[in-house]
């Protein structure tokens, strides 16, 4: 096998990385997304109208609790000790979207991307999940990482 697979070993097989000799750094993931609705369901989620209850308090902790687990969703990614999970929602009435961003802060040997991935796409899942009973249309979209800092890469920045 190419050495230029990081997760499949000489032999063909998938593997787990050994994190075990990279160095303890201070690491910080940020990423994005959009839920996309009708006007309606916006103005409903700001008034807290929503017969299932507060959309965005429900959608943050659906974010914090999948950033928490996604060694256990995501086949090859380590356990990391997560020292802070943030998710903040921007509505924009006049797009008719959400935007929702996630930043979490780890100590450890490997970066924290895949959990603020994981943290935007399940609270955007909430947030479907707390309003598809009046609008069954809307979209989940432009998942991303925005930025990321820590490590022996140094910052990144998605432009």
């Amino acid at each position: 096998m190419s050495d230029d697979f990081t997760h499949i070993d000489r032999s063909g097989r998938v593997h787990m990385v050994d994190v075990g000799e990279k160095e303890v750094t201070h690491r910080t993931a940020r990423a994005r997304c959009r839920v996309l609705m009708k006007h309606s369901t916006i103005d409903a989620i700001l008034k807290r109208t929503m017969k299932k209850g507060d959309v965005f308090a429900v959608a943050k902790c659906a974010g914090i609790l999948a950033a928490k687990k996604v060694d256990e969703l995501v086949p090859l990614c380590h356990p990391i000790q997560i020292n802070n999970v943030d998710i903040t929602f921007t509505p924009n009435t006049e797009k008719g979207e959400v935007t929702i961003l996630s930043e979490v802060k780890v100590i450890a040997r490997t970066g924290a991307d895949m959990e603020a991935l994981q943290a935007v796409s399940q609270a955007a899942l909430a947030v479907y999940d707390m309003c598809k009973a009046v609008d069954r249309g809307m979209s989940i979209t432009d998942i991303a990482l925005v930025e990321k800092s820590g490590g022996k890469s140094g910052p990144w920045k998605n432009t």
